[in-house]
């Protein structure tokens, strides 16, 4: 029997086993699957499924910390929303851990309910990244499918050009920019010139 691959997945990295188990418990008892390591090496060294999550994350682990593993992460182009949980934080480390995109910083003891809201809030913002990069890979293809001068027209375009300057400036006619105009808004599915400029500002392509 093939094993169901859950929805979401909560990743607990905690060297402490009864501080690993406790939060599995709990998570459990709310219905989200858990996995745990005793490291940052072993949540490193496990292929992760390719769902929603998030990381709840001891600040101080044997070898690789929880601060390290946060970078570590970034490096690898693991985007997994972190929790982390401590209990010998301090303001400088929490600094420094929400500057790198942690979603909470809890010190323990921490009530049940904290972090029953951070890992919701982690796993939200996994969902929602994780449709944002899916759209943007989907643009991408679609920009992709342009030709060289659909794109250099598409880029005037969208700077708000009109037909017959953006012909003066490429040195064509304007019945040639109106027939890649047409193909550009095809090839992006873009059903109007205020949608391209949206889908251009996403791209980060949009002429200035």
């Amino acid at each position: 029997m093939i094993a169901k691959t859950p929805s979401e997945v909560v990743f607990v990295v905690d060297d402490d086993a009864s501080m690993r188990d406790a939060i599995s418990r709990l998570l459990n008892a709310v219905g989200l699957t858990v996995q745990t390591f005793a490291s940052a090496r072993a949540f490193l060294n496990r292929r992760l499924p390719d769902v929603p999550g998030c990381v709840v994350l001891d600040v101080r682990l044997p070898g690789l910390s929880g601060l390290d593993l946060q970078r570590e992460m970034v490096e690898r182009g693991i985007h997994i929303p972190v929790v982390f949980i401590t209990g010998h934080g301090d303001i400088p480390m929490s600094v420094q851990a929400m500057k790198a995109g942690a979603v909470e910083f809890l010190t323990k003891p921490f009530r049940d309910q904290d972090l029953l809201d951070a890992v919701r809030s982690g796993i939200q913002l996994d969902r929602k990244e994780r449709e944002e990069r899916a759209e943007l890979a989907d643009l991408r293809d679609c920009v992709r499918q342009l030709t060289q001068r659909e794109q250099e027209v598409m880029s005037l375009v969208v700077s708000g050009l009109l037909n017959k300057q953006i012909a003066l400036q490429l040195g064509t006619s304007e019945k040639t920019i109106k027939i890649h105009r047409s193909q550009v808004m095809r090839k992006m599915r873009a059903h109007s010139l205020a949608h391209l400029v949206r889908i251009s500002q996403k791209l980060g392509t949009c002429t200035h």
